[in-house]
């Protein structure tokens, strides 16, 4: 799959959440790829603090059939500050929080 938009990126993230639905593992692997294509192709990553839980996993879960959720919440959390150490790690423990179950 392309990987040179944005819109081409995040299509392609949820298609590998669809080949790989384990939320455990699989999903934080998954966020960390997302931001390595990101920073490679466009010169950003996430800055997952800012995109809610809640949000975030009912995203991923209507984006097999509808990534606009998705899409909105990780536009609205895009960061050009991807040599960034507190905008990595963070994104490291957030990736722990949203497979942490309440």
């Amino acid at each position: 799959m392309p990987e040179t938009t944005f819109d081409e990126i995040v299509n392609k993230y949820v298609e590998m959440n669809v080949a790989h639905p384990f939320m455990e593992g699989n999903g934080r692997s998954n966020r960390i790829w997302l931001d390595l294509i990101f920073k490679k192709q466009l010169k950003l990553c996430v800055d997952w603090s800012k995109i809610d839980k809640k949000a975030y996993l009912t995203a991923m879960k209507q984006s097999t059939t509808d990534a606009t959720d998705i899409k909105a919440l990780l536009s609205g959390a895009m960061t050009d500050r991807i040599d960034d150490r507190e905008i990595f790690m963070k994104g490291i423990d957030y990736s722990y929080y949203y497979e942490q179950t309440d």
